[in-house]
């Protein structure tokens, strides 16, 4: 599957933008779909996953209640809007696919090595 993300950009702190992805090649609504980001200096670290029929959505602790995951299998999209943005939300973000997550237990397996978009930057300033 590949994996075009955008909508990246520059945002003040408080604000909010969305982020898409777009999948190709390979069935979508099969997948579940996340958001990665990897901050200057940082590991890459998991931000959201929702499931295959977007019915189920995992968060990491820091952005529950900023951000949410939704996707659109007719338009092969996930998306990811970003509220009240903070400058510590300043990072690279990737979409991945076709990963294991349990939405019950609160757990994922990363993502393979081909299972990566490209990546777009989102810059939060103070």
């Amino acid at each position: 599957v590949q994996l075009q993300a955008s909508g990246g950009g520059l945002v003040q702190a408080g604000g909010s933008l969305r982020v898409s992805c777009v999948a190709s090649g390979g069935t979508f609504s099969t997948y579940n779909m996340g958001w990665f980001r990897q901050a200057p200096g940082k590991e890459r670290e998991f931000v959201a996953a929702v499931s295959r029929s977007g019915g189920e959505t995992l968060y990491t602790n820091s952005v529950k209640g900023r951000f949410t995951i939704s996707r659109d299998n007719a338009k092969n999209t996930v998306y990811l809007q970003m509220n009240s943005l903070k400058p510590e939300d300043t990072a690279v973000y990737y979409c991945a696919a076709d990963f294991v997550v349990s939405f019950s237990g609160g757990w994922y397996s990363p993502p393979r090595a081909g299972s990566w978009g490209q990546g777009t930057q989102v810059t939060v300033s103070s």
